[in-house]
């Protein structure tokens, strides 16, 4: 599982996905695809990329519930989980990059 993977899972399925890293920030890979350390205040000087690696839990938040006022609690993943949830995220944008 890559940083491409997560991406591809959280614009399909509109979701916002958090990881720690090993520094003690946090990564927010947005709705949008976009990868996002809040605390950052200078150039890092750390791979996203390894740190991904590294990640053991993933928090992971519905946006569309946001959206609608819905109450949908943020769920979290072990690695294999999220490495289960972004392998089938991309099968479903693949399939459908394929479509005649």
């Amino acid at each position: 599982m890559n940083l491409t993977d997560l991406r591809r899972v959280s614009v399909k399925q509109q979701l916002r996905i958090r990881f720690n890293l090993s520094n003690g920030m946090e990564c927010i890979l947005n709705e949008h695809g976009v990868a996002q350390v809040p605390a950052l205040r200078a150039s890092p000087a750390f791979n996203l990329e390894e740190e991904l690696a590294g990640a053991k839990m993933f928090l992971v938040e519905p946006v569309a519930a946001e959206k609608n006022k819905a109450k949908s609690a943020p769920r979290s993943y072990s690695r294999d989980e999220m490495a289960t949830l972004a392998a089938g995220g991309g099968a479903e944008v693949s399939h459908e990059e394929h479509d005649e």
